[in-house]
Order: C-alpha cells, then sequence, then structure tokens
C-alpha cells in the first residue's frame, strides 16, 4: 500500500496478512513513525482479514519501521522513492525487503540513474496508457 499523509508526503506500507506485520517505509530522513490514522485503517483492514479466514489473530498487528530505505536528498522525489523501493522489493526474487532495508544498512539516497529509470518506466507506462 502506498499511502499519502495529509502532508502530501508518500510512504510504503507493505502488509504480510498471514503474519499479521506491517512494514513502514520512508523516504525521508529522520526517525518517522505512521500516523495514527493510518495505523488505524492497516489494524482494522487485518482484522477483517482474520476474521474473514477464520482466524482469531493478535490483539494489535506487528509494525516494523524499516530505516535503512535510501534518503531522498531534498522535499520533492519522495513519490519516485517510493516507486524505486517497489520496483526494488518486486524484482529481488528473495523478497527479502526486511533485510536490505533493515537498520544500519546504507541510507545514502539513490543514484540519479535509479531515479530517471523509475520516471522513464512511469512515462512509458502512461504514454503506453493514454491511447
Amino acid at each position: 500500500m502506498v499511502a499519502e499523509s495529509k502532508s502530501r508526503h508518500w510512504v510504503l506500507l507493505i502488509v504480510r496478512a498471514k503474519r499479521e506485520t506491517v512494514y513502514f517505509l520512508d523516504p525521508l530522513p529522520g526517525n518517522r513513525v505512521v500516523d495514527e490514522e493510518g495505523k488505524n485503517i492497516m489494524n482494522s483492514a487485518l482484522k477483517i482479514y482474520n476474521s474473514h479466514i477464520g482466524r482469531p489473530g493478535r490483539k494489535a498487528p506487528i509494525w516494523k519501521t524499516l530505516p535503512g530505505t535510501p534518503k531522498q536528498p531534498s522535499s520533492v522525489e519522495c513519490g519516485y522513492y517510493v516507486m524505486r523501493f517497489l520496483r526494488d522489493i518486486i524484482m529481488d526474487p528473495s523478497l527479502e525487503f526486511e533485510k536490505k532495508f533493515a537498520k544500519g544498512k546504507e541510507q545514502a539516497p539513490y543514484p540519479q540513474a535509479a531515479i530517471d529509470e523509475v520516471r522513464k518506466e512511469w512515462a512509458e507506462f502512461v504514454c503506453l496508457h493514454m491511447e
């Protein structure tokens, strides 16, 4: 789930429903946390999921912030960074994003070429579907 907060900033929430775990990836520097509204929405969704599959579930899902994500250099790249997070996760056959973005890992910005690659792919996708 990609979320945009009231301040117009994009973050990525990854939900592992069977594990009742939600991962929070934020490209802004600093130790940010999920706002309460977003947390309540995800917690409710997991309760509904558990009810649907007939599982009692936990009292509250586990929330994990992954602070090792690359950090955007200014205040305007968050959308491209979130798309790059998604791309990196999907293209990794091991899906070990939790290890990749763990605390203590490199938090440098993506190289410009990595962001340009996402911009180009997005532009091609949009142009393809405009016809």
